[in-house]
Parts: structure tokens; sequence; C-alpha cells
């Protein structure tokens, strides 16, 4: 949906009432009355579609175990963790953030591990490269350019979400499952990865293995 900017004589004592919601809501003043206009006209906007997606996601994350669910302070963004079993157990942090405008994706994964722990950051950087290997071979034909959208860095990574086709783009529900099992699929290989360090071979050919099997149950984002 297109934005354009629009005059209107407002009340001094209006605007400042907007701007007072607006901060407490931690958006911008066009943002609170573009959705105040939609609401009143019964119209959904793109922050009501993100809104309904994390609201799901929240309800879907609280049935599964090893994952915390949190709101960030941005309507367009939420996060979730997971401990990685790892000598002192550090922190998996999953960003999502999903774009107002859904062309060509609808929003981006930042996965990351905050260590400075050198060798830590070198299996961290080698599992996202794996990952990221995994997704070009097995679905990077459904992405432009033959590729998955993923940019590796130490210790981060970001991977771009695209639209799911069909029905699975139906529903806020559908696209929540759709993100959580992406989330789930992720972890579960980092930890399988972990947890099989001193056999590199045959953890590579369980996490193939995994992948694909993965890839029977989900919808491709």
């Amino acid at each position: 949906m297109e934005k354009n900017v629009y005059s209107l004589v407002l009340l001094d004592e209006l605007v400042d009432a907007v701007d007072k919601l607006a901060y407490e809501r931690c958006t911008s003043r066009s943002n609170l009355v573009n959705q105040i206009l939609a609401e009143y006209l019964s119209f959904s906007t793109p922050e009501d579609r993100i809104r309904d997606i994390f609201g799901d996601m929240e309800k879907l994350f609280a049935d599964l175990d090893g994952f915390q669910f949190r709101e960030q302070p941005s309507e367009t963004m939420v996060s979730v963790r997971s401990a990685l079993h790892y000598r002192y157990r550090p922190t998996v942090r999953y960003v999502l953030e999903l774009y107002r405008r859904w062309e060509p994706y609808m929003g981006e994964l930042r996965i990351s591990v905050r260590t400075q722990n050198e060798d830590l950051l070198r299996l961290i950087r080698n599992y996202f490269q794996i990952w990221n290997t995994m997704e070009n071979q097995w679905i990077g034909q459904y992405f432009p350019g033959g590729a998955v959208p993923c940019e590796i860095h130490p210790g981060r990574c970001t991977r771009r979400l695209r639209l799911p086709k069909g029905k699975e783009s139906d529903s806020s529900r559908k696209i929540a499952q759709a993100i959580l099992q992406y989330i789930r699929g992720f972890d579960s290989g980092m930890k399988t990865y972990f947890a099989g360090l001193e056999d590199p071979d045959e953890t590579e050919r369980r996490l193939e293995f995994d992948y694909r099997n993965h890839l029977k149950h989900s919808v491709i984002l």
C-alpha cells in the first residue's frame, strides 16, 4: 500500500494529544493518525496485519519449551531467544522485522549470538555457512538470481523472508506458523551442529537429512 503526503488543518490541542499518544505507543504522529482513521473506517492496514502475525506468534511460541518470545520497542519487530548448549550457554537471538510493504520480501530475520570468544565465533559462522549452503541447494531456485538472500557476519546473519505463496499467505496465523517453523528448524539445526562437533562429517550428513525433512513440513520463506 502506497503512502503519500496530505495537508490537514487540525487543532493544536488535538495534535498535542496525538503526539502524546504516539510517544506512548512508540510510533510516529503520521502512523498513529493513519491507524486511527483506519480503525474508524474499518480499514485493515499493514500495521494491523503485522500486529496480528506477532500476536499469533506469541501464542504459538507459548506452547514451546526452550524459547522466549519478547516484544521490541517497535511495532514492526519482535524477538525470540533460545539457549545454545555450549559451555556457558550463550543466548541465540532471533529478531524478526516485518516490512510494511511486502514486495519482493515480507521481512527479515536477524540471528545473532553475542560473544567475544573467537572459537565460538568461528563455529557460529561455520554453522551459518552450512545452513546457507543447504538453503541455496534445496530452495535457491525460488529466489531471484537462484540464491537465498542471506548475509553472514561474525556472530550474526540476516536472512530476508519471501512472502509465502498461495493459501499460506491467506491468514496471519499461517504466516506466523511458517515463521515459527523456520526459526525452530534453524535453531534445531544449530543445536545438532554443536552437539556433534567431535564428528563434523557425520554431523553435516545429519544436518542435511534433518533439513530435507524440515522442508517436507514447512513453507518456503
